[in-house]
């Protein structure tokens, strides 16, 4: 229809990562800043908190005490959701002789063991310094830690991918207000990155290309929904975003991993994080929270293919909808038919675009 308007009528939008279709209905909220708003909330934890598990020096649950870390500070994880020393499992043998109900049960009940490590990632000794409020080059200190525990689980372990993530705030789940990330190694490819590879691999096979690639080129000919770039990444909102200010942050050249990066890129990575994060706490002067991984080639492959055909990326997954304390729920239709949202993406490009790349907590 030539007079179709993507900023006023519903339409589902197709996301070729995970072969997921996405409800946009733009016109519940044409405005959606327009509504309850909050006064700035300024930073107001210590640089260091005696009962912190977490800082240095101190002592955590297990008894185990912290290092004088003066830079990041990676430990394996005191309640890792894996474990790596457990008893095989095996499924119990089905026969043709075997009764109806042994058979659907080996049909319809399927269980996997699952081995690997959790390792925490402290960004910085001080308490109250989130990624946003560090430096350039504290940032990069970061990236260098994701690349050398990436490296270092390659040599000494057979596991077969490592998810880095990093819940930001308590309404992302974030038991400690500490900043830190988390890197859980695991046997076998979680299903989101597994769906992403079977996706990446289909497009390569009908297109003889890259998905991620051809995607990156498609949306840098008409950047409405670039938010920032620099010579290394792109940082958009995905056409078939579903949180309200989701970002897609994207390596221009076709990179499997951090391990491929030269030292300009990582730096140019740091760059770019630092300022999106400082671009979220803006926008509704708070400290943004927003659950965010990195999706990269896994650190040990079953198929040829699975190591050239990834393409680095991360995600930003932020909850917040119209102010610092309105959220976005994923609940009634989009638990129980498929994802929606009111702002479009273009929309919210343009918000985070034009948020300023200055602290607020910070500015004069």
């Amino acid at each position: 229809m030539s007079d179709f308007d993507f900023s006023n009528n519903s339409h589902r939008r197709y996301n070729p990562l995970t072969d997921e279709w996405i409800l946009v209905s733009p016109h519940r909220a044409q405005r959606p800043w327009l509504g309850q708003q909050e006064p700035p909330s300024a930073p107001s934890l210590p640089d260091y908190d005696p009962a912190c598990y977490l800082c240095p020096s101190n002592t955590r649950a297990t008894g185990e005490r912290n290092p004088a870390y003066d830079t990041t500070f990676v430990f394996v994880n005191d309640y890792s959701a894996v474990k790596t020393d457990q008893p095989d499992y095996y499924p119990p043998t089905v026969t043709d002789a075997a009764d109806d109900t042994a058979k659907l049960r080996a049909r319809l009940l399927k269980v996997q063991g699952a081995r690997g490590s959790c390792f925490v990632l402290c960004f910085s000794p001080k308490h109250n310094l989130t990624l946003p409020l560090m430096s350039p080059a504290e940032i990069e200190a970061v990236v260098a830690t994701w690349t050398a525990l990436y490296q270092q689980l390659q040599r000494e372990t057979k596991f077969r991918f490592v998810q880095i993530f990093e819940n930001k705030g308590a309404s992302m789940g974030c038991s400690n207000p500490h900043p830190h990330c988390q890197a859980w190694c695991t046997d076998a490819i979680p299903s989101e990155p597994a769906q992403e590879l079977i996706s990446l691999r289909n497009y390569a096979a009908t297109n003889h290309a890259c998905l991620l690639c051809d995607y990156l080129s498609l949306e840098l000919t008409d950047p409405a929904r670039v938010v920032l770039s620099n010579s290394s990444f792109v940082v958009l909102v995905p056409f078939w975003a579903i949180w309200p200010f989701e970002t897609l942050v994207l390596a221009r050249e076709h990179r499997p991993s951090l391990n491929e990066f030269t030292a300009a890129e990582k730096t140019d990575l740091a760059d770019v994080i630092r300022r999106l994060t400082i671009k979220y706490d803006n926008l509704f002067s708070t400290s943004f929270p927003y659950s965010m991984g990195l999706h990269q080639a896994p650190i040990h492959s079953e198929h040829d293919d699975e190591v050239t055909l990834s393409h680095f990326h991360m995600h930003y997954y932020p909850p917040l909808l119209r102010s610092a304390t309105v959220r976005k729920f994923l609940v009634g239709y989009e638990m129980l038919g498929e994802a929606q949202r009111d702002l479009t993406p273009e929309q919210a490009a343009e918000r985070i675009r034009a948020a300023a790349e200055v602290h607020y907590s910070v500015q004069p």
